[in-house]
């Protein structure tokens, strides 16, 4: 595994330099390491994805099939904001965000997992609602039970994710896609390369768990921005 805040770095890039997503491998790997570090799993554990939910991987890059009723156009990208808030009504989360990066052994960090009612955003990828793929990441539960991401495997194609930014702009994702991945096989280049769009990815623990390793997968939610407010 990588341990080193260099390693990988400049891997699917963005566009623009200073806001690179550094190595997105490491997160791919390593995200799941931060979440599940203080996990207890629930006996029945946390909704997982349908295989009906997973997302087509010709989905991102792909226009909206033509129908009959005139189609809106998707928004422009917005530019560089802190975001402040995450919505998902679907699943009745309403959380605060803090921002994340790397802890000083240069692995992915997490919110702390003693708020159960807060998310994380990764703060060197772009801002929700920025050209490129914001990520947000947050536990799935703790040692006294779940916590803010616990149900969003529950989430199905066509839910959305409002993400409140410092500007006063919400942007709004549809979600198109549910997975979960296991750690080990994570698709890094899938989940976080820039389709030239905004985009959202939403991260938590998932898949098989056990006492001694925690949870093997992460569930990744895919969506893209549909509308501002």
């Amino acid at each position: 595994m990588f341990s080193k805040k260099g390693s990988g770095r400049g891997a699917y890039a963005p566009e623009r330099k200073k806001r690179s997503p550094w190595g997105l491998i490491i997160l791919a790997l390593l995200i799941g390491v931060a979440l599940i570090r203080n996990g207890a799993a629930q006996e029945s554990g946390p909704p997982q994805p349908t295989s009906e939910s997973a997302a087509d991987s010709r989905t991102a890059a792909s226009p909206a099939p033509a129908t009959s009723a005139p189609q809106k156009p998707p928004p422009e990208p917005l530019g560089a904001s802190v975001p402040s808030r995450v919505v998902i009504p679907a699943i009745r989360i309403n959380a605060p965000l803090t921002q994340v990066g790397l802890d000083p052994e240069g692995w992915v960090a997490s919110p702390p997992a003693t708020e159960k009612n807060l998310a994380g955003w990764y703060k060197d990828a772009v801002s929700p609602g920025e050209k490129g793929t914001a990520v947000i990441v947050g536990h799935v539960d703790n040692k006294t039970g779940p916590v803010v991401f616990y149900n969003l495997g529950a989430l199905r194609k066509g839910h959305k994710v409002e993400v409140v930014r410092q500007d006063g702009r919400t942007a709004v994702f549809e979600i198109y896609g549910i997975e979960v991945f296991d750690k080990q096989k994570f698709p890094a280049e899938r989940v976080y390369g820039d389709t030239g769009k905004p985009e959202l990815r939403v991260i938590t623990c998932g898949g098989g768990f056990s006492k001694a390793k925690g949870y093997t997968g992460n569930v990744v939610v895919f969506a893209r921005m549909t509308d501002v407010r």
